[in-house]
């Protein structure tokens, strides 16, 4: 029985499968490609490693004996998951297969990451991919961490660069939500002292949105709004304006997806005066970790789609 521990090999497998399928050991033989000696030597070396036979030869051909037909069973098993294995290591190393865990703040994650998502799962369907919204600041210490292949964030000055490879992206822009029947949902411009005194939904002070506001009106000489809501919640933010005259600064892209089909929900992107945009954003991996063939696929699909969207 010591045989059973050490495992038959797959063609000994193979063999004994085919000799059920065909019932006779010379078609099995003519199957695989072998000789009938060969094949019947082969049976023969099986049966005696198991210490018992698998097969009752008859004049109709070869039936399985009790023991054969246990042996039948599980030899189906182990070849399928042996070649589930082999085509799971295919799809690995040609970047097919595997697993992939990315991040990215919220304007590139929508208008960059999820049409690469898509594009690559239309080829690896069964690739696992993960992809993380996040501050810069928590996306850059999961990547430091080897919890992310790579992401979309802003390099910080509390990280060091030098781990970094770095491909420049893009700048983000800034839209001003409001509901569509909002006062000024209808005027030809919007300038900044217009906003100055109605209620705002924004994120919290310090987050790349919020300061990009910040900066616009200050540059302008103007004081900030100063009836805010803080949360860093897009679907509160979204639940606020259409409860209310609010408005919320977003992403240029999140305000895309939710203006137009499908989603076209009764807001819109109020038309400013002034352009305000957020400090760029890169794509990063760490130097001294290679990217998985998943990882590159992905990361490929995402610069390709930023020279698209230029």
């Amino acid at each position: 029985m010591s045989a059973i521990r050490q495992m038959l090999k797959p063609v000994q497998l193979q063999l004994i499968l085919t000799i059920a399928e065909q019932g006779q050991l010379l078609q099995a033989a003519e199957v695989l490609g072998m000789t009938q000696p060969a094949a019947s030597r082969m049976l023969a070396e099986i049966e005696r490693q198991l210490g018992a036979a698998l097969f009752q030869r008859q004049p109709r051909g070869m039936i399985p004996t009790e023991i054969g037909k246990m042996v039948l069973a599980r030899a189906a098993v182990i070849l399928r998951e042996l070649q589930g294995l082999g085509q799971h290591l295919r799809n690995v190393l040609e970047g097919l297969g595997g697993t992939v865990r990315v991040g990215a703040v919220t304007g590139p994650a929508v208008g960059i990451m999820v049409s690469a998502v898509r594009d690559l799962k239309r080829i690896a369907p069964e690739a696992e991919i993960t992809v993380e919204v996040l501050p810069s600041r928590d996306l850059l210490t999961q990547l430091v961490a080897g919890e992310m292949d790579f992401v979309l964030a802003r390099n910080l000055p509390e990280f060091d660069g030098s781990e970094f490879i770095v491909h420049p992206m893009a700048d983000e822009k800034v839209s001003i939500l409001a509901r569509a029947d909002h006062p000024l949902a209808d005027a030809p411009l919007v300038t900044l002292p217009m906003l100055q005194d109605h209620e705002w939904v924004a994120q919290q002070r310090g987050t790349p949105i919020r300061e990009a506001v910040l900066s616009a009106f200050s540059s302008q000489g103007l004081a900030e709004p100063r009836n805010v809501i803080n949360s860093p919640s897009s679907l509160l933010a979204l639940a606020y304006l259409a409860q209310s005259f609010a408005v919320a600064p977003v992403s240029s892209e999140v305000a895309e997806i939710l203006i137009r089909p499908p989603v076209a929900a009764r807001l819109v992107a109020l038309p400013l005066a002034v352009e305000i945009v957020v400090a760029p954003y890169y794509l990063l991996h760490m130097r001294r970790r290679a990217l998985s063939a998943l990882a590159l696929r992905l990361r490929d699909r995402v610069l390709e789609g930023q020279k698209t969207a230029r």
